[in-house]
């Protein structure tokens, strides 16, 4: 296979889970790529070119990228290990799965964790966050900005006022696996201190790499800490000096990269932001789609388990199953129709309802049909799924 033109992907069932998710030729293809060395020329410029566009799709100038081999949840060790030392105070604001799966990583590492729970499908109160910090003072907050076992969106930008406004030195740590690509994140107008995420979702790229942007505060903070990094693997004193080397066009070592995934990283970053549509246009498309489902969703009488679309998620979409129905009668039915889909996660409603991913290349490459698959998959379901039991 000589180019990318030439190369196009055996056909497959639609993958349309929250994650990972549908990814294009192009980056599939630069995927199988030769493997390189990854102290070669070549190589040290795919590096610095990916870390350099990682902050243009997080609309930083100043943040310090960390691209290293590991799933999203390397990102929580690098904020625990880096950032909290043992004994202080980490406040996590809680919309599902994750927030209780951060909060256990940051205790692992000696953390004080208190944890503000939000009413199922919403996200927590600014004023509850206002109330916690005026009483004791925090390392870090922490969010989930989409929460992919609820779908719940929380306010990125408004948490972030609140925070800087009550308690300026705690820094503000945002958890966007599930939202960078699909939602608008703007890092330095914001004020985040830590936005961490993965390959495999709105970045459309295979699973497989931790992506953690850093403020320079957050540095500092790191630079300046008291006891030693509770981490060897995570720890930013071995990986700072690495990121620095390779953008400023020199190879360094501490664990190998993973050189193919990293050009297929890059192969995506240059199709968000150097080619059609635009991050601004992929963040509409994003919004329409999940609409379009949504709607459906609606005139099938099925509930979301957001309660507000303020509280709803553009990349992915969570429904609560008709009365009656469960999870063998829909999600079979969505995979004989060629979608994947997935089931719950929050172990509280966990066989009460499923979760539809529509993110990326599924939603932006106008040459698919993904969302009408989608949604005819859904219509489809649910309308046997009820005959069957009528």
């Amino acid at each position: 296979m000589s180019s990318t033109s030439d190369f196009k992907q055996l056909p497959h069932k639609l993958l349309a889970i929250p994650g990972p998710i549908e990814v294009s030729d192009e980056v599939l293809f630069a995927n199988a790529a030769p493997v390189v060395s990854h102290v070669s020329p070549d190589f040290v410029k795919i590096f610095g070119d990916a870390i350099r566009l990682t902050r243009e799709v997080l609309f930083t100038k100043q943040a310090q990228p960390f691209l290293i081999s590991g799933s999203g949840t390397l990102g929580w060790d690098q904020v625990a290990a880096n950032l909290v030392e043992p004994g202080e105070n980490a406040l996590v604001l809680h919309t599902g799965y994750f927030g209780d799966s951060f909060s256990d990583c940051l205790q692992t590492y000696g953390a004080e964790v208190d944890v503000l729970k939000a009413k199922l499908g919403t996200a927590v109160k600014q004023a509850a966050i206002e109330e916690a910090l005026k009483q004791k003072k925090y390392k870090i907050v922490t969010f989930t900005h989409v929460d992919t076992s609820t779908g719940v969106l929380s306010d990125a930008k408004s948490i972030t006022e609140t925070v800087k406004r009550i308690s300026p030195e705690t820094l503000v740590v945002a958890d966007c696996v599930c939202s960078v690509g699909s939602e608008e994140i703007r890092f330095d107008d914001w004020d985040l201190d830590i936005v961490l995420t993965a390959s495999q979702k709105g970045l459309g790229t295979p699973p497989g790499l931790s992506i953690v942007l850093a403020s320079q505060k957050a540095i500092k903070v790191f630079e300046t800490r008291a006891s030693p990094v509770t981490s060897y693997y995570a720890s930013w004193k071995k990986w700072l000096p690495i990121m620095k080397a390779y953008e400023a066009g020199s190879p360094a070592y501490f664990a190998t990269p993973p050189v193919n995934l990293i050009q297929s990283y890059l192969a995506s970053l240059k199709q968000m932001t150097r080619a059609s549509p635009s991050l601004e246009e992929r963040f509409r498309q994003h919004r329409e789609a999940s609409k379009r489902i949504k709607d459906a969703a609606t005139e099938l009488g099925l509930k979301q388990i957001a309660l507000d679309p303020a509280f709803a998620a553009n990349g992915m979409t969570t429904l609560y199953f008709p009365d009656g129905l469960g999870a063998s009668d829909i999600i079979p039915r969505f995979t004989q129709c060629g979608v994947v889909i997935a089931g719950g996660l929050l172990a509280e409603i966990k066989d009460k309802y499923f979760r539809i991913g529509h993110m990326g290349a599924s939603v932006v490459d106008a040459e698919r049909d993904d969302i009408d698959k989608i949604i005819y998959a859904l219509q489809e379901s649910i309308r046997e799924a009820r005959s069957q039991k009528a």
